[in-house]
């Protein structure tokens, strides 16, 4: 059920956003302009809430102060009840790294087959030099558990291309296909900030997300057991390859998460020098289970997991019903579909054809202008509809 949070930002009364906690530190020489992201939309700002709709920090009335973090944008949420606990600029655009990949996961772990063994081929090693790689081979023979064990935990660009592939069917033009699937799987999803152009995360142009959007994806994710045993994997064993002459090696998961923080479930690091670090991490503790997402981060004086850890902890510590809004689900974005596909048909059927005299005598057809209109609005208004569908929830409660 969607929901409409009682914190609201200053900005969403005429005043400047409320500044999010960062600590003063120096940024980094040299690093490379951000991509120039799509403009704000309105509508799609404030699904999940209006108070979700500001580029500043949003918490619950009454709550503590989040940590001080380098992130941009960050977001913490309730995997179960939906409800996002506090955030920071939660549907901002961003440029997503190797984070990615857990839409790629999204769309495609239930399609393929974790037993079945793959040939790996040129194509699949086509990626930016000195990017993240777990090492596969032309021609090795790899199980999909081993590429997905290469992509989650050692974020391998050449894993990621595999997988997709072989989901788009296996062709040439595999890549491309998933990555459309991609798309739709995150418009599906609610996820109306995100559009892929890779499917590693390797940067690329129009390519965005926002750590609203993440959050969707996450509790997707952590739904997959399969999903959940690979995350929480600490080290796997890469095949060797001997008709190859390629000895088998051993990689490590890359979220650190996973070795000392209490109750944590797993998650996905991400880097390229645009987007700077990125992370997904969830947690478990006293029956209740925590997404943070978090983007745009410099790794001084933390790291990324370590400004998940402490934004989790932040989380933990608020009560339970604790919200400044909601992470809509796949069911309330189908249901204000079909209330559309509904309406262009009622909007059809009742449209009376005008007869060609008529027409004329009636300045070329102007009687229809209000149906055609009126089918526009309702085929652009996707998230509109939903977030009308919001408006009209009942309030939480927010102590």
């Amino acid at each position: 059920m969607i929901s409409i949070p009682v914190a609201v930002p200053a900005a969403a009364e005429g005043k400047t956003d409320i500044s999010c906690p960062h600590p003063n530190i120096a940024k980094p020489a040299g690093i490379p302009p951000r991509p120039v992201p799509p403009p704000d939309d309105p509508v799609n700002s404030a699904v999940g809430g209006d108070a979700l709709a500001t580029h500043g920090l949003v918490i619950p009335a009454g709550a503590k102060q989040p940590p001080a973090v380098t992130a941009t944008t960050w977001m913490v949420a309730d995997l179960d009840t939906g409800e996002v606990l506090g955030g920071c600029g939660p549907h901002v655009y961003q440029t997503p790294a190797s984070v990615q990949k857990t839409l790629l996961a999204a769309t495609v772990m239930d399609k393929l087959d974790p037993k079945q063994t793959v040939t790996v081929v040129r194509g699949d090693l086509d990626i930016e030099v000195n990017s993240s790689a777990v090492g596969l081979v032309v021609g090795g023979k790899y199980q999909i558990a081993t590429l997905w064990l290469g992509l989650m935990l050692n974020s391998g660009n050449d894993a990621a291309n595999t997988l997709a592939r072989l989901a788009g069917g296996g062709g040439p033009d595999g890549v491309a296909k998933t990555v459309a699937a991609m798309n739709a799987e995150a418009r599906s999803l609610g996820a109306y900030q995100t559009h892929a152009v890779t499917p590693s995360g390797l940067d690329g142009k129009g390519q965005f997300t926002s750590a609203y959007d993440l959050a969707l994806i996450a509790r997707k994710d952590f739904a997959n057991a399969d999903f959940r045993k690979y995350v929480l994997t600490k080290s796997a064993q890469m095949p060797a390859q001997p008709q190859l002459k390629q000895k088998g090696f051993q990689f490590q998961n890359e979220n650190k998460l996973i070795f000392g923080y209490p109750g944590a479930m797993g998650g996905k690091t991400g880097f390229t020098t645009v987007a700077r670090h990125s992370y997904v991490g969830a947690a478990a503790r006293n029956g209740r289970r925590l997404v943070v997402t978090l983007l745009g981060a410099e790794a001084h004086p933390l790291r990324g997991y370590q400004q998940g850890e402490a934004l989790l902890d932040w989380g933990f510590s608020l009560p339970k019903d604790a919200s400044v809004g909601k992470l809509i689900t796949p069911e309330d974005v189908a249901q204000q579909q079909a209330a559309a596909t509904a309406s262009r048909a009622e909007s059809t059927t009742e449209a009376k054809p005008v007869s060609p005299a008529r027409s004329s005598s009636s300045g070329g057809g102007l009687p229809m202008l209000p149906v055609a209109l009126g089918v526009a609005v309702l085929l652009a208004g996707t998230p509109l509809l939903l977030l009308l569908i919001q408006r009209r929830r009942k309030r939480p409660q927010v102590r």
